[in-house]
């Protein structure tokens, strides 16, 4: 076995072994809204008879629930293992850890073939050690296997260029289709695609009839699934279909913060600047010329998909992207530095610096910022009958609901999702009132809404009156509502 072989082994090990670290955590770090939602969809199917179809909610009360949402295999392979190991948080991250571990010899030999030995080792520990990959990878979202879908899938669309041959023709289609299927901004892998059809074809990889073949089992299952999803959101109280909204250009400072958001914490600097310095060693790499689109793709998204790059994982193919880059960039300068004591310097320099900066940057994704709404939602499931019907002022956070088992609402209502505060007394009381008259039985503020009742003295008012507070922590109030009389 080559070194390098050996070498990329021994970090894939040890990067599978650091996403094992908290992988019992509770869902409440900055990502915990996403993924106590994934967590909420999965118990119901548990729960409710496994079907597959009608992916379901908490917090439409005692509506059914049913939203549109992402190809839910994800939940529902974790609804099938409870079966056997119960409900826990481990369980549903398990599975992003266990595609990540796949990916790995798959993007090392897609890099090697761009960048051989040297290169694709360093690649591989960029991609490995990444703190938005890190996060990503070992949370209960689709966005890994996503990723890790289209990673497979452009590694045998780039062996099927070269060989032709049907399996990988097949391997990578179907590898796309489902990485499409479980996250739609994963389409973007066009980009690299495209770029390896013209390299090989030229124009006329517009008229190849299995270049078309190849398109329509990529596209087809998810444009019938997100058709039909979106049937759903209409049909079915909240009217919700994830990512909707998330397609709109925002001001420059919005982009700005995104800008200081990728090199900080999603790359480290040191990666980040790699990235940019192999941007010109590659530059004489026909091989990596789709990356190179791949990269313009994502920059391209990220403007036009601007409100819902507020989330960071939205960015995670900048993860593979700038490794391979970086990787090229230590492989240019590795070449360059002949004296053996300073390589092995600068190596060790490098790795230190990037490993620090990992940590540090890793640790902040990690901080359970929102542990008062587990422990609201705890709280609830002990005091609360089971048929009660809870008004959240979670800010469209579900964890409340998710960790109480409790059906009820985001509150306010109405946008309670994207933009939770209400303007003064007068809406908030407006909707508190309707939450009433639905049949809310207790609202629960945690530490991140509990001001409305300091700085709305009206809003505090209408509570006091026609509630009793049976539980206040520093981190929450539950108040029971009084019936409405009828």
């Amino acid at each position: 076995m080559r070194r390098t072989s050996q070498l990329a082994i021994i970090i894939s090990i040890f990067a599978v072994g650091v996403r094992f670290i908290a992988i019992d955590q509770p869902f409440v770090d900055n990502w915990s809204w996403r993924q106590s939602d994934v967590a909420t969809i999965a118990r119901n199917y548990f729960q409710g008879g496994f079907h597959f179809a009608h992916p379901q909610i908490d917090w439409a009360a005692d509506q059914p629930g049913y939203v549109g949402t992402e190809f839910p295999i994800l939940p529902f392979v974790a609804a099938l293992c409870y079966k056997f190991l119960g409900i826990h948080e481990w369980v549903g991250r398990i599975q992003a850890v266990v595609f990540f571990a796949i990916s790995l010899p798959f993007f090392f030999l897609l890099a090697r073939e761009i960048l051989r030995e040297t290169g694709a080792a360093w690649a591989l520990l960029f991609y490995s050690f990444a703190p938005l990959g890190v996060m990503a990878s070992r949370c209960f979202m689709p966005d890994t296997p996503s990723l890790v879908l289209s990673i497979i899938g452009l590694y045998f669309f780039a062996r099927w260029m070269n060989s032709g041959d049907w399996p990988s023709f097949f391997s990578a289609s179907l590898t796309i289709s489902l990485s499409v299927l479980i996250k739609s901004p994963s389409a973007i892998i066009g980009a690299p695609l495209a770029c390896l059809a013209f390299q090989r074809f030229g124009l006329g990889a517009l008229r190849n009839l299995k270049l078309w073949f190849f398109a329509v089992i990529a596209l087809l299952p998810a444009t019938l699934w997100y058709w039909y999803a979106y049937q759903i959101s209409v049909a079915y109280y909240p009217h919700h279909f994830f990512g909707a909204g998330g397609v709109k250009t925002m001001p420059l400072a919005w982009y700005w913060q995104i800008a200081k958001e990728v090199p900080t914490l999603a790359l480290t600097p040191f990666v980040f600047i790699l990235g940019g310095v192999g941007l010109f060693t590659a530059r004489s790499i026909s091989r990596a010329r789709p990356f190179y689109w791949w990269l313009a793709a994502m920059v391209l998204f990220v403007v036009i998909v601007g409100y819902g790059n507020r989330h960071p994982w939205y960015r995670l193919p900048l993860v593979p992207i700038t490794a391979l880059f970086a990787g090229s960039a230590c492989a240019f300068i590795g070449e360059k530095i002949l004296n053996r004591v300073g390589k092995i310097s600068g190596i060790a320099l490098l790795l230190a610096a990037v490993a620090v900066s990992a940590f540090v940057s890793a640790r902040i994704y990690y901080h359970p910022i929102d542990a008062p709404l587990r422990d609201a939602g705890l709280a609830l499931k002990e005091i609360t009958p089971e048929s009660s019907l809870i008004a959240a002022a979670d800010n469209g956070d579900p964890a409340v609901l998710y960790y109480g088992e409790r059906k009820g609402w985001h509150f306010l209502e109405k946008d309670g999702i994207y933009d939770g505060d209400p303007d003064g007394s007068a809406p908030a009381i407006a909707d508190l009132q309707q939450l009433r008259e639905k049949g809310a039985n207790y609202v629960v503020f945690t530490s991140n809404t509990a001001w409305w009742l300091d700085l709305y003295p009206e809003f505090r008012e209408y509570v006091q009156a026609n509630s009793a507070l049976i539980a206040a922590t520093s981190e929450f109030r539950i108040y029971r509502l009084d019936p409405i009389s009828k």
